[in-house]
């Protein structure tokens, strides 16, 4: 089932999928045209997601957050459910940061973030997804403030799981939250242009050191790293989804020489472009 809602006085748009085998069509389709966060539960057993040209293990019972730059597939998508909404439909910045789609979810941790439901969290879930097809098939003009609201709903439920296990319980005081996140949303806005951590600390009117203690106190990745597999995130993505050259890629990821780029790619992958392109475009094929 695929379902849609656009808000025609702003173009915000949210979808609601689940028990759909061309999900991965159908998403391509819509990341083409435009900028989605994403939600995405497996109800059903372990199974494979690709993002970015990196498979995972995608446990049963488990959400997942996911940005609009990623690219994703899932090896069994009739057992998946997604929603999927642009800021011009939620977003929430303003009000109420912790959130809002520049929030906790997507920006206070690196990395993918897998978030396992409990036995007596998925009542909740299961009650969303049905009150979703519900509202879905309303036609008044309350709709959207009813579809706002349990995309709320479930991003708060969302959200309150992910800061449990990502802060193994310890949560974060306010302002070195804030200043967490605001450090992902810098690199989420100018990795391409921007790859030292000296650059985002004078944004922050932090020091380096400071914003390096601070990630490390909370058990996170070191912000050189964040920046380094933002980098090497987005580099996957356009090998496998786009034909742009080695060259091309190094030029969009801000570095003026090719050869730094491949050895620097080299350094994480343990492959050169080239040789992760053909493996990526092999293991396609085989599917």
């Amino acid at each position: 089932m695929y379902l849609e809602h656009t808000v025609p006085k702003t173009n915000g748009k949210v979808y609601f999928i689940y028990d759909e085998q061309t999900l991965g069509i159908r998403f391509k389709e819509n990341t083409e045209k435009e900028q989605l966060l994403s939600i995405a539960l497996n109800t059903g057993p372990a199974q494979t997601i690709t993002v970015n040209g990196q498979n995972y293990t995608f446990p049963s019972w488990n959400l997942i957050p996911l940005v609009s730059n990623q690219v994703f597939s899932f090896e069994h998508p009739e057992s998946i459910t997604i929603w999927q909404y642009n800021r011009d439909f939620y977003c929430l910045i303003d009000n109420n940061p912790v959130i809002s789609c520049m929030g906790f979810l997507f920006f206070g941790f690196s990395g993918n973030l897998f978030i396992p439901l409990e036995q007596t969290d998925r009542p909740k879930l299961e009650s969303l997804q049905e009150m979703f097809i519900e509202e879905f098939e309303a036609s008044d003009n309350i709709k959207t403030d009813m579809l706002q609201m349990l995309l709320k709903r479930l991003i708060i439920i969302t959200t309150r799981l992910a800061k449990n296990q990502v802060t193994d319980l310890q949560h974060p005081e306010d302002e070195k939250f804030d200043l967490i996140r605001a450090f992902n949303v810098l690199v989420y806005h100018h990795y391409k242009t921007n790859h030292s951590v000296k650059f985002y600390a004078d944004l922050l009117h932090k020091s380096p050191k400071t914003l390096s203690n601070l990630f490390l106190q909370y058990k996170y990745k070191s912000p050189s790293i964040i920046i380094q597999e933002r980098i090497i995130s987005e580099a996957k993505r356009l090998f496998c989804y786009s034909d742009k050259s080695a060259k091309e890629v190094a030029f969009e990821l801000g570095f003026e020489d090719a050869a730094h780029f491949s050895r620097f790619f080299k350094n994480h992958t343990r492959q050169n472009p080239s040789d992760f392109r053909k493996h990526h475009n092999t293991e396609v094929q085989s599917h």
